[in-house]
């Protein structure tokens, strides 16, 4: 490994969320692929053990996006901090709507499996519009592009019968995350020079 590979500087208020991206890589590549493998037989696995991967991944990565992001927030103006922390707020505004969307679809129409494929595929839309929103207060494009990937694709896995909504998102959302990770890299390195 030569050295520019690893030269990354984070510049004062700029959030480096290489760890966090690859965090949810994790959760969406074995959580999503444990629950794609399981479902569908080719592999034999305790049921608790897809959504252990998956929560093990999203608890890590949100634990590292949370330590990035307050740690550059100390270096930024406190108009910064404030749209930081509106947008923060979001993520539980968001979250309680889509618990309540899930909770009174699989409710009114009687079918609590509804909620096999609306929580991961909307879990992944309100990460993807937040995202999208970060990207916009932070003006990081990379943020921004993924937000706007993941929100399409998990629209689009609602199209794919199950189990294999649950592979497209191993897929093309660890993919994106793992990508991302690389790029961020690069990002950070661009600022820096």
């Amino acid at each position: 490994m030569n050295a520019t590979a690893v030269r990354t500087t984070v510049l004062a208020g700029e959030i480096d969320n290489r760890a966090a991206y690859l965090g949810f890589a994790f959760a969406y590549v074995f959580g999503h692929g444990a629950a794609v493998l399981s479902e569908t037989g080719l592999v034999v696995m305790p049921s608790w053990l897809p959504i252990g991967f998956l929560g093990a991944g999203l608890l890590a990565g949100t634990v590292l996006a949370m330590t990035a992001s307050l740690r550059a927030q100390r270096a930024v103006s406190p108009e910064r901090r404030r749209a930081e922390k509106l947008v923060g707020t979001a993520w539980v505004t968001g979250f309680a709507a889509l618990a309540l969307m899930i909770t009174t679809l699989s409710t009114v129409f009687e079918k609590p499996e509804l909620q096999t494929v609306l929580w991961p595929a909307g879990a992944t839309i309100v990460v993807g519009l937040i995202y999208i929103a970060e990207g916009a207060v932070r003006r990081n494009a990379l943020h921004h592009n993924l937000g706007t990937w993941l929100a399409l694709v998990a629209a689009a896995t609602l199209f794919v019968p199950a189990p294999g909504f649950f592979g497209v998102l191993a897929v093309l959302g660890g993919g994106a995350y793992a990508v991302a990770a690389v790029l961020e890299g690069r990002r950070l390195d661009s600022l820096a020079a």
